[in-house]
């Protein structure tokens, strides 16, 4: 499947508002929050919380005629995309309610965080609800199953990760070039494929147990507070993640990488020179 790259407005942030900037913004124009959406980024999805953004892009002239404050949003990116030294940008200019990049899931979608903590075993994987927007801080899995969620956030896809992408400071970007489009993704029988969905469904079970329910995912993945039974669940998947690539147990990180070049060089048709 197609791993995509969240929405970018390209609105200088005059389009994006927090909570009180919301409240504030509905309590002097309440027609305008039919035009505001949940919107998250990897900090928002993984510590819990949603900023809003206007999505103005099908209201009709009339409609926005009766919003002033939401007009003068318009007015700042037009005049901040007329001022950027991007051709791009610029271009965009005369179409303040159009983003650069539109990314509008009709239904719940797999997220991968851009950026995620060095600290953190597994970088925090999960489905959205697809009223909230995803933003270009957000890798986005349309239609994936228990099956893509289970390799995705296996150890053998971290250790793959941890190889050869690149970092902001020390935290981990997750490039779509870099890091998905190269992962060999393993064969397996069908009745492989059903237990790797169990197990990944085993590890969203145990983010959802009663005990969990007020932590964020940046509670849940910490490695000094990460819930031992999501732990086992994880270790579990992993487990038999491993096994999909071969029968005998890795010894390590290093081993799966040197594993996974293997395998990459033969879908790539790239000799084997060890």
């Amino acid at each position: 499947r197609r791993l995509l790259t969240g929405s970018k407005p390209l609105d200088g942030g005059f389009l994006v508002l927090d909570a009180q900037e919301r409240e504030l913004l509905i309590q002097a124009e309440p027609e305008a929050e039919a035009l505001l959406r949940p919107y998250q980024g990897a900090h928002e999805y993984i510590n819990g919380y949603v900023r809003w953004v206007v999505t103005a892009a099908h209201a009709s002239a009339d409609r926005l005629r009766r919003l002033p404050l939401i007009r003068q949003r318009l007015q700042n990116v037009r005049e901040w995309r007329r001022a950027s030294g991007s051709r791009t940008t610029q271009a965009l200019a005369d179409a303040p309610t159009q983003w650069h990049v539109t990314v509008l899931p009709e239904r719940p979608y797999l997220v991968i965080p851009n950026t995620s903590s060095e600290r953190r075993d597994y970088i925090p994987i999960g489905w959205i609800d697809p009223s909230i927007v995803p933003n270009q801080k957000l890798r986005v899995l349309l239609d994936a199953s228990l099956w893509e969620f289970g390799l995705l956030t296996s150890r053998m896809h971290m250790a793959w990760m941890r190889q050869i992408t690149g970092r902001m400071k020390s935290d981990y970007m997750y490039s779509v070039g870099v890091v998905y489009n190269t992962f060999p993704w393993p064969d397996a029988t069908p009745v492989q494929h059903r237990h790797i969905e169990q197990l990944a469904q085993a590890v969203l079970a145990a983010r959802a147990l009663p005990r969990n329910a007020g932590a964020t995912l940046a509670d849940l993945y910490d490695p000094d507070t990460m819930p031992a039974e999501l732990r086992r669940a994880h270790r579990d998947l992993d487990l038999a993640v491993d096994r999909l690539y071969r029968r005998a147990p890795f010894g390590s990180d290093r081993e799966r990488v040197e594993h996974l070049f293997t395998l990459y060089r033969q879908m790539a048709g790239t000799p084997d020179k060890s």
